[in-house]
């Protein structure tokens, strides 16, 4: 089975750190989340990127206070397919606020490393996992 960000059904396992944010754009639970002007769900493409941080404790619309987890989080229900150990990246293109494990290449993408598969359909996600950095 290939890896498959499903981006609903997310299922918060464990969790540290819980901050309330307001929201610049609409999310669901399990996003990543990064700040540009406002909380909103991150990508990795050049030109739009906005660097992981968080991740989204409920579903939210522009202006709603919502709890992200900020530290880290240990995900399930959205993801499948993954294979164990494989590191984690917050996705490209148009994909807002879901995960990859494929590691951004172009110049410029956030290439950050945003956690792990512990399972099949299991993560642990550290946005502070490493520094950030882009490609």
């Amino acid at each position: 089975m290939a890896f498959a960000d499903a981006q609903s059904g997310g299922t918060i396992l464990e969790a540290s750190y819980a901050v309330e944010v307001t929201l610049a754009g609409a999310c669901v639970k399990g996003d990543l989340l990064g700040y540009s002007s406002g909380w909103k769900r991150a990508l990795a493409t050049v030109g739009t990127a906005i660097q992981a941080k968080c991740v989204a404790a409920m579903d939210g619309q522009i202006g709603d206070k919502i709890v992200a987890y900020f530290g880290k989080v240990r995900l399930g229900g959205r993801l499948s397919g993954m294979t164990i150990g494989n590191p984690l990246y917050a996705a490209e293109g148009t994909s807002n606020g879901q995960y990859t494990e494929t590691a951004p290449t172009t110049s410029g993408d956030c290439n950050k490393i945003i956690g792990y598969s512990c399972a099949a359909t299991e993560a642990i996600i550290d946005c502070a996992v490493n520094a950030d950095t882009t490609g």
